[in-house]
């Protein structure tokens, strides 16, 4: 059961990676950076398309991810 946990974990690992570098990067300008981007209230708009999947694929391998580390950490000290 550990090996096979231990297993996902590592194979998860490897896709949250992916999934991270594959998302789409925003473009920001230094003074955007530097307020916080608190000048552009009207400017953030709702993700659609590859972003959007993007970013549910990020957030339920995240999820899996800290499940089989919480598992795995549970049969550790057993």
């Amino acid at each position: 059961m550990y090996n096979l946990i231990m297993n996902i974990l590592i194979i998860d690992s490897i896709l949250i990676v992916i999934a991270v570098m594959m998302q789409p990067q925003k473009q920001q300008d230094a003074l955007n950076a530097l307020s916080g981007g608190a000048g552009d209230l009207f400017s953030t708009q709702k993700k659609r398309g590859f972003e959007a999947f993007m970013e549910k694929v990020t957030a339920v391998l995240a999820i899996i991810f800290f499940i089989c580390a919480l598992a795995l950490a549970f049969l550790s000290s057993k």
